[in-house]
């Protein structure tokens, strides 16, 4: 059976990704990261799903001191009902967070003896990251076949992207499809017990369900 690594942080996207990889026939090996996120809420359902799926998963821990993200830093507030198609990049972003992830993914991948890394970036019902777009995803694996080993030997890893032009109510439709455990997933920016549905995640999250007339569990 073929390996793939998969990058997991327990949302809707992500464990759709997985669910996608195993359908696929892949053995998945997760990633979950555990960056001192202000959603750090997310970790727990990663591990949930990766259980369900019968997955294994590596649990990586990583120093961002610097900050630069409203995710990282407590003083910097998450945006609260922004219009969902208001361009430019809010201060959720994690400067380079999906370039040290999928570093992380490549470094395992190798390792591991995997050709594949899934990601569940989407750039359609997103809110204007720029690491992920296609664009950068096919740098980034341009990058690979000349930075790894495997990659110079012409056995390069690829960068899998099932969801990345797929709106929101089209992942949803295709989670249920693969039986993705809704009720283990965690989509919302803030870290509380319950999703707080007025950040941009929370948001993308409940348009998606709603124009795909599926309830949402979590809530």
């Amino acid at each position: 059976m073929n390996k793939a690594v998969v990058l997991l942080s327990g949302g809707l996207d992500s464990a759709t990704t997985l669910y996608d990889a195993k359908a696929r026939g892949f053995r998945c090996h997760c990633l979950i990261f555990d960056y001192h996120q202000r959603h750090r809420r997310e970790i727990t359902s990663a591990v949930a799903v990766a259980k369900k799926s019968g997955c294994s998963y590596s649990v990586v821990k990583i120093n961002l001191p610097w900050k630069g993200s409203a995710l990282l830093d407590k003083n910097i507030t998450v945006p609260q009902n922004r219009r969902l198609d208001r361009k430019g990049i809010p201060v959720t972003y994690v400067p380079a967070r999906n370039i040290i992830f999928l570093s992380f993914a490549a470094s395992c991948a190798e390792a591991m003896g995997a050709r594949k890394i899934f990601i569940g970036a989407n750039a359609i019902d997103y809110s204007g990251y720029p690491d992920c777009r296609p664009a950068f995803m096919n740098s980034f694996e341009a990058a690979l076949r000349r930075g790894l080993k495997t990659g110079v030997r012409g056995q390069g890893i690829s960068i899998e992207t099932p969801l990345i032009r797929k709106t929101k109510a089209q992942i949803v439709k295709l989670a249920v499809k693969l039986k993705v455990p809704f009720q283990l997933t965690w989509s919302c920016y803030q870290g509380g017990r319950k999703p707080c549905g007025v950040c941009d995640s929370c948001r993308f999250r409940a348009k998606g369900f709603e124009e795909a007339g599926v309830k949402d569990t979590t809530i």
